[in-house]
């Protein structure tokens, strides 16, 4: 189900991307910071659904509120002259490691499980 909705986001991604116009040099960093905003939470949803902890209203609620607040601060920091958006990157860049980092020893354990379980049964058929 999941890799259904990845690749028909894909299509649409594709699609939508080669029929829309380029977005102006004006509004790229807010897209930019948005998108880092957004993609920070699809990683914390893998993260909370490999911990059994993933309840959707949270994750559409963090996934277009950060996305939003990311926006507000580069435009307050725009009106300020202060690059307070370099401050959302950090944050949302080391958040995403984070959750990358757990995702990675999940899967690693997962294989290295896997690969024991097979060794243990081929160990007791020869035995047996």
């Amino acid at each position: 189900m999941v890799i259904l909705a990845i690749i028909i986001g894909c299509i649409v991604g594709a699609l939508v991307g080669i029929n829309l116009p380029t977005i102006s040099y004006t509004y790229s960093g807010y897209l930019a910071i948005g998108i880092i905003a957004a993609i920070d939470s699809v990683f914390g949803g893998i993260t909370a659904s490999i911990n059994g902890k993933f309840d959707l209203r949270v994750f559409v609620s963090g996934f277009f509120g950060n996305a939003i607040l990311a926006m507000l601060l580069t435009l307050l920091g725009e009106k300020l002259n202060v690059d307070i958006y370099l401050a959302a990157i950090v944050v949302f860049v080391w958040r995403m490691f984070t959750n990358l980092a757990i995702i990675r020893r999940h899967y690693i354990d997962k294989l290295i499980n896997k690969m024991e379980n097979k060794k243990n049964e081929n160990k007791k058929e020869s035995v047996g």
